[in-house]
C-alpha cells in the first residue's frame, strides 16, 4: 500500500501536529478581522466552525455507540474493538483537514461563492435532487471499483481492516477515498450553488447530515426499529441502516450504496438476508449473557473522564491527570452529584476471553462516598441488587473490585452471601490472588519483611504466609489482641516469626517493606537506603525516596487470547488488570464453585497462583 499513489497522507509523519495545519485559517481569520474592513462572512471561520462540528458529530455517536447501558441490547455484532483496531485509526480525522483545504481552494477558485444567503428553500431540494441522482449512484461505483482487486488491496483494505465498526471507522480510508469523497459530498454543495440557491444553512446541513448519517452507518448498533419499514416499505430503498453497512464489512460483495440501498437494488448487490438481520438487532433483544462480571466503582471527579464512552484517546491508554481536562470539571461535578440519585449499576466495557463475555460493571459511587457513613446503607443496596441481578441473567461469576468488598462496608462481601444462601453466581473478591501476586514479588532470599496494615484481610494472610516460609514478620499495629489473634493462627512453630511492633523506627534495619496502609514521606524516611517499596495500599504512596523503589499495586496481564479488549483499567498498562479482577477470571476458567469471600484461606494462595499461570496471566 505504501507504494500506490495517493494512498498516503502529506502530513502522516506529523502526527498530533498535524493539528497546526488549522494555523493558517486561524491567521487569516484574525487577520480578516483586525485589517479587512468588509461585511461578508468570514469563510475561514466557516470552515474551522465546521470541522469542529464534524468531530462533535463524531464524538457523540462514538459516545453513544459505547454507551453499552444503553446500547448492548442491539449491537449488531457482540466483538469488541481492541488496542490494534484503536491505534490503526487514531488518526481517523485526516479527512477534515483535506476537505478543510478542499473547501478553501474552492473559495479561493470561486469568489462569487461567498455571496450566499443564510436560507434558500429551493437551494435545499435541488441539493437533495443532485445527491439522489448523481452523487448515490457516484459513490455507488466508485465503491464497486474499490472492491476490484487492486484497488481493495492498495487503497480499500485500510478500511476493511475493521470488521467491527465504530464511527470512527467511517473516517478511516487512504487519501485517494477522501479525495473522491470530497468530490462527491461537493458536487451538490457546488451544484446548487451554480444554479442560483446556494445558501450557508445548505452548506453546513449537509455536511454534517453526510457526516452524521455515515456516523450512524457504522455504529455497530441499530437505532432504526424494523417497524418503520413495515409501516413505510419505500423508506428502505432510500435510507441504509448501521445492520446494512456492518453487513457490507462482514460479507464484502454485497451493500455498496453510500446511504440509498435503491442503487443496490437496482443493480441487484443487496445482500438476501439484510432486513432477518435487521429485524432480530432492532428488536432490543440482542443482547448476550455475560459470563463474568467485574463490580468496579468511580474513583474520582477527574478519572470518571476514563470511563469508555467519553473519549476513546484516555480511556484506551492508562489514566493520568492532564490539564486541558481542567475545563471540563464544572460538568463532571454536576455528574458526580447527580449520581447519588443512580441505584443501579451500569455496563461500562466488555471483552471476550476463550468464548466466555467478561463485563465491567460499574457502581454510581465515587471513592471518598465509601467512607461517608450515611452512604453506607444505599451502598451496599446498590451491590446487592447488582449481585442479585446477575444471578438472575445466569452470570457465573461476579468479582468485587476494591472499595466494593471494603471489610467494614460488607466484610468482604460475605455479607451478601449470608443474607442470599441459594445465589447461583459466585462471588468473588479475589484477594487470594493478590495476596499471591504480593507474595511472589519478594525475592527468595528475603528473612525479614516490615508489614503495614498487617491486620487487614490482606495483611493477615501475607503474614501467615511468610511465617509459614520462616520469614521474620515485623507487624505494625497498635491492637495486641488482633495481633494475636493472627498469631494464634500461625502454626506453633511458626508463631515466633510474627513480631509485633508500633513504631516506623522498628524496620529502620529492613529493606522490604510490604505497605497495606498509606505512609507518608516522614515515615518513609525511616526506610534504609536500598528498601524497596511492595504496597497494596489504595490510593499508592508518593514516591518520595529517591534511594529506594516502589512496586505497583497487585497485577497480572491477561492472557495473549484476549479478544475486543480496548480499555485501561485505571491506571494499569494496556493488557494488565489488578490482580483481585484477574482472581475472579480464574474462578470462573476452573469451574470453582465456592464463594472467595471473608477471609483468605491461606491454603489457597499457591493454588490460586499455579491456576493463574495456568491459565496463561503474566506477572506484571
Amino acid at each position: 500500500m505504501e507504494n500506490a499513489p495517493l494512498s498516503t497522507w502529506p502530513w502522516e509523519k506529523l502526527g498530533s501536529y498535524k493539528y497546526l495545519l488549522y494555523g493558517p485559517f486561524h491567521a487569516r481569520l484574525i487577520y480578516s478581522m483586525i485589517w479587512e474592513q468588509t461585511q461578508n462572512p468570514r469563510w475561514c471561520l466557516h470552515i474551522l466552525l465546521l470541522c469542529a462540528l464534524r468531530g462533535l458529530v463524531h464524538q457523540l455517536w462514538f459516545s453513544y455507540c459505547n454507551m453499552l447501558f444503553l446500547t448492548r441490547n442491539r449491537r449488531i455484532l457482540h466483538q469488541g474493538i481492541d488496542f490494534k483496531q484503536i491505534d490503526r485509526e487514531w488518526h481517523w480525522d485526516n479527512f477534515i483537514i483535506l476537505q478543510a483545504f478542499m473547501a478553501s481552494m474552492a473559495l479561493l477558485s470561486f469568489p462569487f461563492l461567498e455571496n450566499l444567503t443564510l436560507w434558500n428553500t429551493k437551494g435545499i431540494m435541488f441539493c437533495i435532487v443532485l445527491h439522489v441522482g448523481i452523487s448515490e449512484p457516484l459513490y455507488y461505483w466508485f465503491h464497486r471499483l474499490l472492491h476490484t482487486q487492486y484497488f481493495f488491496s492498495h487503497y480499500h483494505s485500510l478500511h476493511h481492516a475493521s470488521i467491527v465498526t465504530q464511527p470512527f471507522t467511517a473516517g478511516m480510508a487512504t487519501l485517494l477515498e477522501h479525495l473522491m469523497m470530497g468530490v462527491i459530498m461537493g458536487i451538490p454543495i457546488l451544484g446548487t450553488w451554480l444554479y442560483g440557491h446556494g445558501s450557508i444553512s445548505l452548506i453546513y446541513g449537509y455536511i454534517l447530515v453526510f457526516d452524521f448519517l455515515r456516523c450512524m452507518g457504522h455504529c455497530n448498533v441499530e437505532i432504526i426499529p424494523h417497524v418503520l419499514f413495515q409501516i413505510f416499505p419505500l423508506l428502505k430503498y432510500f435510507l441504509y441502516t448501521p445492520t446494512y453497512h456492518s453487513l457490507h464489512h462482514t460479507e464484502m460483495n454485497t451493500n455498496f450504496c453510500l446511504f440509498m440501498p435503491l442503487y443496490d437494488s437496482i443493480w441487484k448487490t443487496i445482500n438476501t438476508k439484510l432486513w432477518d438481520i435487521h429485524e432480530r438487532t432492532s428488536s432490543g433483544k440482542n443482547e448476550r449473557i455475560a459470563d463474568f462480571v467485574f463490580l468496579a466503582h468511580l474513583v474520582d471527579i477527574m478519572a470518571a473522564l476514563h470511563s469508555p464512552f467519553f473519549f476513546r484517546s484516555l480511556s484506551s491508554h492508562k489514566f493520568s491527570f492532564k490539564l486541558f481536562l481542567i475545563p471540563m470539571w464544572p460538568f463532571l461535578f454536576l455528574l458526580m452529584n447527580l449520581s447519588w440519585v443512580l441505584h443501579t449499576t451500569f455496563v461500562a466495557e466488555f471483552y471476550n476471553l476463550r468464548g466466555r463475555l467478561h463485563q465491567t460493571w460499574i457502581v454510581p459511587r465515587y471513592g471518598f462516598q465509601y467512607f461517608l457513613p450515611f452512604a453506607k446503607e444505599g451502598i451496599n443496596k446498590v451491590i446487592q441488587e447488582a449481585i442479585l441481578e446477575a444471578d438472575r441473567m445466569g452470570v457465573k461469576v461476579i468479582s468485587l473490585a476494591a472499595l466494593n468488598k471494603n471489610e467494614s462496608l460488607n466484610g468482604g462481601g460475605a455479607m451478601y452471601v449470608k443474607k442470599h444462601p441459594n445465589l447461583r453466581v459466585r462471588v468473588v473478591h479475589g484477594n487470594t490472588l493478590t495476596a499471591a501476586v504480593i507474595l511472589h514479588e519478594i525475592p527468595q532470599d528475603v528473612n525479614q519483611v516490615f508489614l503495614t496494615g498487617a491486620t487487614s484481610k490482606l495483611g493477615r494472610a501475607i503474614s501467615l504466609y511468610l511465617s509459614r516460609k520462616k520469614i521474620r514478620v515485623l507487624m505494625l499495629t497498635q491492637s495486641t489482641e488482633r495481633f494475636e489473634s493472627i498469631r494464634r493462627e500461625a502454626p506453633i512453630d511458626c508463631q515466633k516469626f510474627l513480631v509485633q511492633v508500633t513504631k516506623y523506627q522498628a524496620a529502620q534495619n529492613c529493606k522490604t517493606w510490604i505497605l497495606g496502609k498509606w505512609c507518608t514521606p516522614r515515615e518513609q524516611s525511616w526506610a534504609p537506603a536500598g528498601t524497596h517499596f511492595h504496597q497494596f495500599v489504595v490510593p499508592q504512596v508518593l514516591e518520595f525516596r529517591r534511594g529506594c523503589t516502589y512496586g505497583k499495586l497487585a497485577a497480572l496481564r491477561l492472557p495473549q487470547d484476549v479478544q475486543g479488549l480496548g480499555y485501561c483499567e485505571y491506571k494499569m498498562e494496556r493488557g494488565v488488570i489488578h490482580a483481585c479482577h484477574a482472581g475472579g477470571i480464574v474462578h470462573l476458567l476452573e469451574g470453582w464453585t465456592h464463594h472467595e469471600t471473608g477471609a483468605i484461606d491461606v491454603d489457597q494462595i499457591d493454588v490460586a497462583w499455579t491456576a493463574a499461570l495456568t491459565h496463561g496471566f503474566k506477572p506484571v
